[in-house]
């Protein structure tokens, strides 16, 4: 009787065995195209990851040239960052002084590896830092014009080009008169499933084919969050740089890692060949403790050319779960979201297994010369609030050209701008200098009627007075200038932008500028209290030399403010741009910035009714800028020490140095500028403006007004840093009351402060087409108030002191408690209140327009 065979164990044992080979064979790669050729040298050279280059005497078949030198050099002392294992590659090299070719054969079509070395090795007769040369392949320019000037630089070059022929050539073309001349050179075979044909377009999310007919530069490659990989190290001799000089924001990282061997691939197209465990082993994610700006993006920047478009994979592997499904992240690249809410547990179907994705950027979307890769929490519901990356490259696709170095073709041939394209530039060029000489015509004649004395003066303000000025003499344009000023004051809007202050002046108004009269500290600079020869005090705001703004924001404010007269806004008396100094002049605002009575000062508090009115005040005041001016014009820097208050508490507008002209209901392409905690994060993303970026802004004042504490907080736990997320958070968990303002929250009406907080909480939708217009956040805060009055009367006790009352005024008789006459033009408008009972009956729905 014979023993029966465990035949399950058989053919698990079995099954092991085939996955063990599919996955040798996976993560191995034999090229049937194989060459290595160290330039210029004698012998073999084997390199620390065992390759082996061939010397010039085995490779000379390969080569064609009229006349061809050997250099060496016995040894190198040469810190960079090309791998120490490549270095013996660099100690010779071979030089052409005529156009020569290297041809070979190929085995088997499709894309091959073009790895080039450059180093200008000293030569007794040849100065290789001077050499100018082309090289070219058969149908592609890698080189045009090139030259290694800094004998101390290791230059590497690679491409991945699709071959359709059984040879494949490298000819090395020297300028008239130089040289050219290359160190070492590998022709070799890349995996067919590395590149494929589509990718994701960035600029359209939509899909984009043809990558198989563009030839491919590696500008990039990074091991995100790991160490730098060797060749020796990589399933295809490839070299991955660490991150650490891309991470843009370093302080909000937090490297992980898990065992190599932990790492899975999918049955799908991610193998060991597209990137090394090593690569998938480590990443970076969202570091938990407290950073600067919560909800922030993970960022990389990489500085790229131009005029191309760019290949851009991203290597992702689920390290940091738990469990499946628990990671949900956008993917942003140039602000521009590639993918939304990826899941990689969707995609891979199990934690640690790799997982990749190819993008498209167009050439057009490469406005400042940068990639900028970003990843950063989806903001979903479920999930955890992480984001996470493992690896970047970025590849530079040929151009119309099917150049990668300008716009010349491999047969000389510009490709650039074609003739009519010439021409039409020609024509647009002699328009301009037309226009150029008008322009200087009438300069012409505005130097002759310059204002006596302007040359001591050095100031650009008397360029803005008319031509037809009727001014004779500087002092009867200061005194015609005074006159306007004073009939300002008086209800009159002046034209232009102000009054002009000579600069000694100023210097006698605030006492030379004496640090003991400033009154705020801003990004433009410091702000002086003065007081003018009539003795009315005004602010003087004085540019600062080291400012990060300068004359952009100067005459943007000035501008801005010689157009804009309004009861919520604050008044520009004047200006001075002499000597080279930035100075505007402002009507003085006595209570200063509305956030120094709400925290970190001992002045008295506000009451909730206060605060409500001064958020009115403030509200009108954009409502203003919005809709009533001349032109829809966007604040862009809407926060609490830009609302002012005077000496009754009336709130006033300020600081519209970043302000844009913004057409109501349209977006306008700009860079991004505003203060943390206060920025839009849709504007943040898009890099589009809209006039609901400032409705975002003030949904944030609201909260801050509410809670009397900073918008942005680092020393707090992490969910508690953003006082705008954490405050909603609250409201949804039904604990607002505990993170508002203590001192005031038993004397806020359950009503008022429903209606308040759900005003802010519509300000605040993540997508500003949900948010409302300020017209309707202004009848909400009205409304608010009026609740607030309504409950404060029927609570109040009859015996009760009018000392213990809060004051109490309907809205018409607060606004109209301080008449300002120098804005009697202001617009009216806006500032009306309708009757506490019709208001109660009205139902108005805060919808996003």
């Amino acid at each position: 009787m014979g023993i029966e065979k465990p035949q399950p164990f058989i053919s698990l044992l079995l099954l092991l065995i085939f996955v063990y080979c599919v996955l040798a064979i996976e993560s191995s790669f034999s090229p049937t195209v194989n060459y290595l050729i160290d330039c210029g040298s004698s012998n073999k050279t084997r390199l620390k990851d065992g390759r082996t280059f061939k010397s010039d005497r085995e490779t000379a078949s390969l080569l064609s040239t009229t006349e061809d030198i050997q250099a060496s050099i016995e040894s190198i002392n040469i810190t960079n960052n090309v791998s120490s294992s490549s270095l013996p590659l660099y100690q010779t090299a071979r030089i052409f002084t005529e156009e020569s070719i290297y041809t070979f054969y190929i085995s088997k079509i499709g894309r091959l590896w073009i790895r080039l070395y450059f180093f200008p090795l000293p030569h007794p007769s040849y100065n290789l830092t001077s050499a100018i040369f082309s090289l070219h392949t058969t149908h592609f320019v890698l080189l045009h014009e090139f030259s290694v000037t800094k004998n101390d630089t290791l230059v590497f070059k690679e491409y991945l080009v699709n071959v359709s022929e059984s040879r494949f050539s490298l000819k090395f073309k020297p300028m008239k008169n130089s040289l050219a001349f290359i160190n070492a050179i590998e022709v070799i075979s890349a995996p067919d499933t590395l590149i494929s044909d589509s990718a994701t377009a960035v600029s359209s999310l939509g899909g984009f084919k043809g990558l198989l007919k563009s030839a491919l530069q590696v500008s990039y490659r990074i091991n995100v969050g790991g160490p730098a990989i060797t060749p020796d190290s990589d399933t295809l001799s490839r070299t991955w740089e660490n991150d650490a000089s891309y991470n843009v924001f370093p302080r909000g990282s937090k490297n992980v890692s898990v065992s190599n061997k932990s790492i899975k691939y999918p049955q799908t197209e991610a193998t060991p060949l597209i990137a090394p465990n090593l690569v998938y082993a480590t990443a970076i994610e969202m570091k938990d403790p407290k950073v600067m700006q919560p909800n922030f993006n993970l960022s990389w920047m990489m500085n790229v050319e131009k005029s191309y478009s760019y290949l851009i994979r991203l290597h992702f592997c689920d390290i940091v779960s738990k469990a499946l499904n628990e990671l949900y992240f956008n993917v942003y690249i140039n602000g521009m979201v590639g993918v939304s809410s990826l899941d990689l547990s969707s995609q891979t179907k199990a934690l640690a297994t790799a997982y990749y994705q190819d993008f498209v950027l167009r050439e057009s979307a490469i406005t400042n010369g940068t990639i900028l890769v970003q990843v950063g929490p989806a903001n979903l519901q479920q999930g955890t609030t992480n984001a996470i990356l493992n690896g970047i490259e970025v590849m530079k696709m040929s151009n119309s050209a099917d150049s990668f170095d300008g716009l010349f073709s491999v047969d000389g041939e510009y490709k650039g701008p074609t003739n009519k394209a010439l021409k039409i530039a020609a024509s647009v060029g002699i328009g301009l200098a037309v226009m150029a000489m008008l322009l200087l015509t009438v300069i012409c004649i505005r130097w002759h009627k310059r204002p006596r004395g302007w040359e001591k003066r050095k100031s650009i303000s008397s360029w803005l007075v008319p031509i037809n000025s009727t001014c004779k003499t500087r002092s009867s344009c200061r005194s015609s200038s005074t006159m306007s000023s004073r009939k300002s004051r008086n209800g009159h809007s002046p034209k232009g932008p102000g009054r002009f202050f000579p600069f000694n002046e100023l210097q006698h108004a605030t006492k030379n500028f004496d640090e003991t009269g400033v009154i705020g500290v801003g990004g433009f600079g410091k702000v002086y209290l003065g007081t003018l020869e009539d003795g009315t005090k005004v602010a003087i705001k004085r540019g600062s030399a080291s400012s990060e703004q300068g004359i952009n924001e100067f005459r943007t404010e000035l501008n801005m403010l010689s157009q804009l007269r309004h009861r919520h806004l604050v008044s520009l008396i004047g200006f001075c741009d002499e000597n080279s100094e930035m100075i505007l002049v402002y009507e003085y605002m006595a209570n200063g910035p509305f956030r120094s009575h709400l925290y970190g000062s001992n002045l008295p508090l506000l009451s909730w009714q206060q605060r409500l009115e001064i958020c009115i005040g403030a509200a009108r005041g954009l409502h203003y800028l919005h809709t009533g001016a001349a032109q829809s014009i966007t604040h862009r820097d809407v926060k609490t020490t830009n609302i002012l208050l005077d000496e009754n508490y009336v709130a006033k507008v300020s600081d519209f140095g970043l302000s844009k002209a913004v057409p109501e209901k349209a977006q306008v392409s700009t860079a991004v500028k505003g203060s943390f905690g206060y920025l839009d994060p849709e504007y943040f993303r898009s890099q589009q403006l809209t006039q609901k970026s400032d409705v975002y802004s003030f949904g944030v004042v609201l909260i801050e007004v509410l809670c009397a504490r900073p918008v942005i907080c680092p020393a707090l736990p992490r969910e508690q840093v953003n006082l705008a997320d954490w405050a909603i958070q609250q409201h949804r968990r039904g604990m607002l009351h505990k993170v508002i303002d203590p001192r005031i929250v038993d004397t806020i009406s359950a009503e008022s402060l429903k209606k308040y907080v759900e005003a802010a909480h519509k300000c605040l939708a993540d997508h500003g087409v949900d948010r409302p217009s300020m017209g309707d956040v202004l009848w909400h805060l009205e409304y608010a108030l009026q609740l607030h009055e309504a409950a404060s009367r029927i609570d109040a006790p009859e015996d009760i002191t009018a000392n213990n009352l809060i004051t109490v005024r309907h809205p018409d008789e607060s606004s109209n408690v301080v008449a300002d006459h120098s804005v009697a033009h202001a617009s009216n408008a806006s500032d009306t209140t309708t009757d506490v009972d019709s208001t109660f009956s009205q139902v108005v729905q805060m919808q996003g327009r």
